[in-house]
Formats: structure tokens, C-alpha cells, sequence
């Protein structure tokens, strides 16, 4: 009897020690950089979306002047590209994007590096198709977007004429395919870093009349208002942005930095540096995690795909 207990209680140690052992699962690595597979086309001021896992890489141009129509597809889950049905017409220029009911909306930019347009095209990924949707009131390029609420906030941007940065802020209900005029910038900037973070859109950086910017704001679709923010310590333009929880990640854009935003902190960090420095990169959030796309570094017009975890 004694003897059959001791076994029993040997048999349970070995289970119980071997269970331990098994729940054991790798910490994950933070404020790192990886890399992903290429694009199969280098290209820069790419709009970006994600839709059911799937990351949709649109248009963009690359130097000096060609502006692309291909909508390239990007699967995290098995770090493999496909393509999709291309743009009915190439646009680069700063083109942006944004999701709505898993609707891809791309708006604005060029179709030619000295032009910027008001067209307005909608991607269905069921139908693998592109529809032409009610035109922005301005034509513009460089314009940063964030949806709440179903509503696509299109802000600030570069006009007609390539000198002009834009305060303009107009939003976009795809349930009406209307569009309405809402409050300015508090500064006209173009290539800002537009991300909604809880329910405040934060428009940090950018490019002035005066050159790269740090100038950070937050605005309230309730009040329809902007309210000045704590400026970025490194002002910058074109960076690859995007909001994960409670801060807004800015990679690059002319600085060689990265950093974050905590808004409910309203404090900046600086984070690891991208592998690859990148201008003009596109930024799409996936699995908490930021990926950003292409962009241009000197003379060349990059095909890389580097991946932030936070």
C-alpha cells in the first residue's frame, strides 16, 4: 500500500513538472524593427489600408516621375505578395487611404508629379474592383486620413500649386458618398502624420512654407475643433505613421528617428531607429504592430517592408 502511494505521488510530480514546462512561450522582443519580404515593386506615397488580414499597398511613384497604378498585396501572416486589379489611373503625388467596411477609399494625389487631383476610388477585395466615388471638394496631394465613426477624415495636404500647404479638413461618409467642410488646421501642412488614437485624430509633423514641421494637433469630431498638441522634438514630413492603443508612431521621414506619441500622456519617446531610413513611406497598423512600406532614401526608390513591434 505504501509503495503503490509513492507511485501515485511520483507519476503526479512528473506530470505536474512536465506541464510547467511545456506552458513556456518566448517573450516577445519590444521596441524592434524587423524586415518582410519586398514588394515587387519599388514605389513611394503609397496608400495604405488593411482589410480582413491583408494589407493593400496602392499606387505610388518612383523617381523621377512615374506615377503607378498597381494595387499590391501584402500577407502578413504568410509574408507573401499578390496583386490586385490596378487603379483605373496611376496616382502618386501622396495619395491617401482609408477603410471603411471593408472598403478600401483612396483620395486625392497625382497623376503626374506637377498635378494633384479631387478623384475619390473605392476597392471592393470580394470583387477585386476599383468604382469612381463623389470627388473632394479641393484637389490635393499629401493629405493625411483617419476614419471614426464611419467617417474619413481627410487633413491638410499640398494644393494646385505645389507651394501651397493646405489647413483644409473635409470628411467623407461612404454610407451617403457626400462630403462635408470641417474645421481647419491650426497650421496648413502637407505629408502630416494622421492617426486616430481612442477618438482623437492627431495630425502631428509635416511640411510648411517654411520647411519640415513638428507643429502636433489633436482634433474632436464632437466640437469640430483642433487643439494644439506637445510638438515633436524632430520635425519631419513623410513619415510612415500609425496609431496602436493610447500613441501615434512616427518612423523616419527625414530625421533618421523614431518616436511615439502618448496622448494620454501628451509626452514623445524616442524609439529604435528603422533599419532603413525612409522618406515618404506608407504606414499600415496589423497585429499591433507598424509596417511601413517603400518610401525613398536619396536617390533611390525603396522596395522594403520594415515592421515595428512596439
Amino acid at each position: 500500500m505504501k509503495t503503490t502511494s509513492l507511485l501515485v505521488v511520483a507519476l503526479l510530480f512528473s506530470i505536474g513538472t512536465a506541464s510547467v514546462a511545456v506552458a513556456q512561450t518566448p517573450a516577445s522582443i519590444h521596441n524592434k524593427w524587423t524586415t518582410g519580404t519586398p514588394m515587387p515593386t519599388a514605389t513611394s506615397t503609397v496608400a495604405v489600408g488593411v482589410i480582413g488580414g491583408q494589407v493593400y499597398v496602392v499606387g505610388g511613384g518612383v523617381l523621377p516621375d512615374t506615377c503607378l497604378a498597381d494595387t499590391q498585396i501584402y500577407d502578413p501572416a504568410t509574408n507573401t505578395w499578390s496583386a490586385g486589379a490596378p487603379l483605373p489611373v496611376g496616382t502618386c503625388n501622396g495619395a491617401s487611404a482609408a477603410v471603411v467596411n471593408n472598403i478600401l477609399y483612396v483620395f486625392g494625389g497625382g497623376t503626374a508629379t506637377e498635378s494633384v487631383t479631387n478623384a475619390v476610388w473605392a476597392y471592393n477585395p470580394q470583387t477585386d474592383s476599383w468604382s469612381s466615388m463623389s470627388p473632394m471638394t479641393t484637389a490635393k496631394g499629401c493629405s493625411g486620413t483617419a476614419a471614426e465613426n464611419g467617417i474619413v477624415y481627410v487633413v491638410g495636404g499640398c494644393g494646385e500649386n505645389p507651394q501651397d500647404r493646405l489647413t483644409d479638413v473635409e470628411s467623407y461618409n461612404p454610407a451617403t458618398d457626400t462630403w462635408t467642410e470641417e474645421a481647419p488646421l491650426l497650421v496648413g501642412k502637407s505629408q502630416p502624420s494622421v492617426g486616430l488614437v481612442g477618438t482623437t485624430i492627431v495630425a502631428a509633423d509635416g511640411f510648411t512654407a517654411s520647411g519640415n514641421t513638428g507643429d502636433n494637433e489633436g482634433y474632436d469630431a464632437t466640437t469640430n475643433s483642433w487643439t494644439a498638441l506637445p510638438s515633436d522634438p524632430r520635425p519631419r514630413n513623410g513619415a510612415c505613421t500609425g496609431a496602436i492603443g493610447t500613441k501615434l508612431y512616427v518612423g523616419d521621414g527625414n530625421t533618421k528617428s523614431s518616436e511615439s506619441f502618448n496622448l494620454s500622456k501628451n509626452k514623445w519617446h524616442g524609439l529604435a531607429h528603422m533599419p532603413q531610413p525612409a522618406t515618404f513611406a506608407g504606414g499600415a497598423v496589423y497585429g499591433g504592430q507598424l509596417f511601413c512600406f517603400g518610401g525613398i532614401w536619396g536617390n533611390d526608390t525603396l522596395n522594403n517592408v520594415q515592421i515595428y513591434q512596439p
